[in-house]
């Protein structure tokens, strides 16, 4: 008997894949990172000259930026990350992410100092003179607990020095100092204690912490 044949299928056609587009590169993995710099430091990782001391030292990540810089001769907080946006937004000052410095002035500034320093002093930005915003601006009844520099500040027996806070929302090139000294006490020792809500608690000088993402969400 004559088996029946197999029900009639339509040849499968093979349809050709889409085309593919250029791979995405991988979500950047996100580094952010606080140290406290020390004293004579540059804020970078390449030295200008023979002998100068860079962030090249203290072992950090190869792919992180500084946002917002000391000077060399100004000592605390640097917060360094690999994320751009985050580093235009902490120094953009429409958003208003403080800053707070701890300054031993040379002389003890009056309440008519620290009252000029909170409504704003003229200093020179270049070639141009800037009314900074204001500010706030405290004298310390103490000195504050901070790891002595090296080498110590000049010390004068006949002219007393004091410590200030002060917390701005923008970062001139010097501008701590141009401001004391527009306002008659210079700056003798200069430290960056906060940005935002990142601090130096619990680190020494050319220590370094990893910070976690939720502190990097109360930044923005």
């Amino acid at each position: 008997m004559k088996k029946p044949s197999p029900p009639h299928r339509p040849a499968l056609r093979s349809t050709p894949a889409p085309a593919r587009g250029p791979r995405k590169p991988p979500p950047l993995e996100r580094r952010a990172i606080v140290l406290y710099k020390p004293y004579d430091v540059l804020s970078q990782f390449t030295a200008e000259d023979s002998g100068q001391r860079t962030l090249a030292e203290f072992g950090l990540p190869p792919d992180v930026s500084v946002a917002g810089r000391l000077d060399r001769d100004s000592e605390g907080l640097l917060f360094l990350t690999n994320d751009g946006p985050l580093i235009k937004r902490l120094l953009d000052p429409e958003h208003g992410h403080p800053r707070t410095y701890l300054a031993q002035v040379e002389g003890i500034p009056t309440p008519e100092a620290l009252t000029t320093l909170q409504a704003g002093v003229d200093i020179r930005v270049g070639k141009d003179m800037y009314r900074t915003r204001p500010c706030q601006a405290e004298l310390l009844a103490e000195d504050p607990d901070l790891p002595a520099r090296t080498p110590p500040i000049r010390y004068r027996a006949a002219i007393p020095t004091r410590w200030l806070r002060l917390t701005l929302c923008e970062g001139k090139n010097r501008q701590v100092r141009k401001m004391t000294a527009a306002v008659g006490f210079p700056t003798l020792r200069l430290v960056r204690v906060q940005m935002a809500d990142l601090s130096l608690d619990g680190l020494a000088p050319g220590e370094w912490r990893i910070v976690t993402p939720p502190v990097l969400k109360r930044t923005r």
